[in-house]
């Protein structure tokens, strides 16, 4: 049986050719013990068959059919979610048959593939450049498999006893997906005689007097068998990371004010639990912020009384700590100052160099900004002090 939805889809390569995909999910996965079909077990934020179903989508453009044991297709559907249009076809009692069925499948559609990529669910993980180097290895052979050399010494066995030698320096790893002309390979499943009981798909274009090329594979590529194989390697650390703050402040009567750490006479004065600096507020949350831990009324909660009259500096330089111990520095950071009074002008490159000196970098990465809001808003009417930063970090050597 055949679900067709999408599956006659007329995209096309860069090349002008259609490449298909199937991959296969009929087994059972007995020996992962996860007591489900490890297919469908969970993997990353998706399930195996749900990532491999995107990775392959990103390395081709055409059709997809997964071919799946008969009564699994509502399975099959909640594991792959939203994943566009998607084939299912039911496998056989071997690889081999299922792969047949998925093959017959897409030679009845009005467009038969050009190329196919024949692919294993357990190997979810499938970088682009080798999908790309296999599709060019079609141009010269009917078929081509991605490949990893043997590092440990082989040797042949008899029953547990240690028989001669084996040349690791002639055996290569196989992975999928493999990857063959649409045409060819359907040519020699058709021929096969014997009980489908192939290794894999290239073994049967080999006997049908077809060469199949290697290609690099990758390390990426790697089976999920057994259990502790299901968890998902941690995602790569961005480089960089960005940051926003937000913070106002009501003016009252006073002497003097707080920002940016610089201490200003004025005859307003913040209102606040702490020293009520909104610049330094701004800049702590833009800090927290790209590292993604919360903002500062996590960490410096108004109901805590031991914050009040605190001196803001505190709280910024509490967030560098964070971000360095995530892994992060400061690259640069840029903050605005919106008021109409008192005027910022004089004291910019004070507050510049306090900045530089709680952030540990140099002055030259620290911007600080004046502007009004042209009288308008409670800005404009002299009602409070608004401040907004914004900060790149960056992966720390």
């Amino acid at each position: 049986m055949v679900d067709r939805s999408g599956a006659d889809r007329n995209d096309t390569d860069r090349q002008g050719e259609t490449i298909a995909g199937i991959i296969v999910a009929a087994g059972s996965g007995s020996r992962a013990g996860l007591g489900t079909p490890k297919q469908y077990a969970p993997y990353g934020r998706t399930t195996v068959l749900g990532h491999a179903v995107a990775m392959l989508r990103k390395a081709i453009s055409g059709p997809i059919l997964i071919v799946i044991p008969p009564g699994d297709e509502d399975a099959a559907r909640g594991a792959i979610g939203d994943s566009g249009a998607i084939s299912f076809v039911f496998g056989g009692a071997t690889r081999q048959g299922s792969v047949r069925a998925g093959l017959e499948a897409l030679a009845a559609l009005p467009s038969p593939p050009t190329s196919v990529l024949i692919h294993d669910a357990a190997r979810p993980d499938l970088p682009g450049c080798v999908a790309e180097r296999l599709i060019a290895a079609l141009r010269e052979r009917s078929g081509a498999i991605p490949v990893l050399p043997v590092v440990d010494s082989m040797v042949e066995a008899s029953g547990s006893i240690m028989g001669a030698p084996a040349r690791r320096e002639e055996l290569r790893r196989v992975q999928t997906p493999q990857a063959f002309r649409f045409g060819d390979i359907l040519a020699a499943h058709r021929a096969w005689e014997g009980p489908p009981s192939a290794g894999d798909d290239a073994q049967v274009l080999r006997k049908a007097g077809h060469e199949v090329a290697l290609v690099d594979g990758d390390a990426r590529l790697a089976k999920l068998t057994f259990k502790e194989d299901f968890a998902m390697p941690p995602s790569p650390v961005p480089a960089f990371r960005t940051g926003s703050g937000y913070d106002v402040h009501r003016l009252e009567p006073g002497d003097h004010l707080w920002l940016c750490g610089v201490r200003i006479e004025h005859d307003r004065t913040l209102a606040g639990h702490s020293d009520a600096d909104v610049a330094l507020h701004a800049l702590t949350d833009a800090i927290l912020g790209a590292v993604a831990i919360g903002d500062i009324g996590d960490h410096f909660p108004p109901s805590d009384p031991q914050w009040k009259g605190a001196a803001s500096h505190i709280f910024l330089t509490h967030a560098v700590r964070l971000a360095e111990e995530n892994g992060y520095r400061l690259a640069n950071c840029d903050l605005t100052i919106i008021c109409e009074a008192p005027k910022v002008g004089p004291h910019r490159m004070a507050m510049r160099e306090r900045l530089a000196e709680l952030l540990a970098v140099d002055i030259s990465v620290i911007s600080v900004k004046a502007t009004t809001t042209e009288r308008l808003g409670f800005t404009g009417r002299g009602e409070g002090i608004a401040a907004q930063a914004q900060v790149l970090l960056m992966k720390a050597a």
